[in-house]
């Protein structure tokens, strides 16, 4: 019986992880793509959902580079 009860207490604590695990891919996955230039700064702004305040030209391009800057592990990548 205790077995059954420590599985089942596992089960809702890897769920969680693996929800961060594929919402971190799908923020990697976004900024890859627009460093390669397969989707504009629009676009990247909302698969990420992120709020644009300003509409000038260069806005969307800066938002998207400080954001997926921060999920970088190499500085040396400039978006």
């Amino acid at each position: 019986m205790k077995y059954l009860f420590v599985v089942i207490n596992l089960s809702f604590l890897i769920y969680p992880a693996q929800a961060v695990t594929t919402k971190m891919f799908k923020v990697l996955d976004t900024c890859a793509r627009y460093r390669l230039s397969e989707i504009n700064a629009n676009e990247a702004i909302e698969k990420l959902k992120l709020k644009s305040t300003n509409s000038s030209t260069n806005q969307p391009k800066d938002l998207v580079k400080k954001y997926c800057s921060v999920f970088t592990p190499n500085e040396k990548i400039e978006f």
